[in-house]
């Protein structure tokens, strides 16, 4: 195992990303499970943290098994992985279907994360996507997309572990792909966490607060500039 939870994976995530300090950026966070490596990444560069509201479209019978997946937006970008949806046997119907029911878990997730609160604005700056892992890439690739219509001056992807043929695919749609572990014989993201327990909603929130809390401050990273310390 790579990593002892997402916080250890994001406090490793900063070292390679250290040259990103000082800069214009944003750093996004895909939840759940890419808020609390996105937060230490952000509190470390000094950036404001935001969510992307993607969505993984599975397949019905293998609900882990990516068909595609979905951005938020007033034209919602749906990305679709044709190999996996033709191996399944998934007909266009239940694809729309699925992709239906996961428009609508983002629009909860939206209401309770996000409120009223104003998006933070991308535009010009350098965004940073940050997620627990990587596996199809599509949930990804949905984002970078959908960012895109957003004008960032620059997109990055980065992530604790990815296997090669995700990362090769990702660096022809995103500006810059950072990547620690790539594994060649990858089977499942959570097989590289001690423990990688499922966030409740309840932890999202409490770190987006949080991250609210240090930018309105104006509170520094507790980590010099020499790079993150890990334990």
């Amino acid at each position: 195992m790579s990593f002892a939870d997402r916080s250890e994976a994001g406090k490793r995530l900063t070292e390679a990303l250290k040259h990103y300090r000082g800069k214009n950026v944003v750093v996004l966070a895909l939840p759940r499970g890419g808020v609390p490596v996105a937060a230490e990444v952000a509190a470390y560069l000094n950036a404001p943290l935001d969510l992307l509201l993607v969505r993984k479209i599975g397949v019905p019978t293998q609900p882990e098994l990516a068909m595609g997946a979905v951005i938020d937006g007033d034209n919602p970008i749906v990305v679709r992985n044709d190999d996996v949806i033709r191996l399944a046997w998934v007909s266009a119907a239940e694809f729309d279907r699925s992709c239906q029911e996961e428009l609508a878990e983002i629009e909860r997730r939206r209401r309770l994360y996000v409120g009223d609160r104003h998006p933070v604005g991308v535009e010009g700056r350098i965004a940073i996507i940050v997620d627990d892992g990587i596996a199809t890439g599509a949930t990804v690739r949905a984002a970078i997309r959908g960012l895109r219509r957003r004008k960032p001056s620059s997109i990055v992807v980065a992530v604790p572990v990815a296997p090669p043929d995700t990362i090769e695919a990702l660096r022809k749609e995103a500006d810059d792909v950072v990547c620690l572990e790539i594994p060649e014989f990858f089977q499942a993201i959570g097989l590289y966490y001690r423990d990688f327990r499922q966030l409740r909603d309840q932890d999202v929130i409490a770190l987006m607060d949080a991250a609210q809390t240090r930018v309105a401050a104006g509170t520094p990273s507790t980590r010099d500039k020499s790079g993150p310390r890990h334990s």
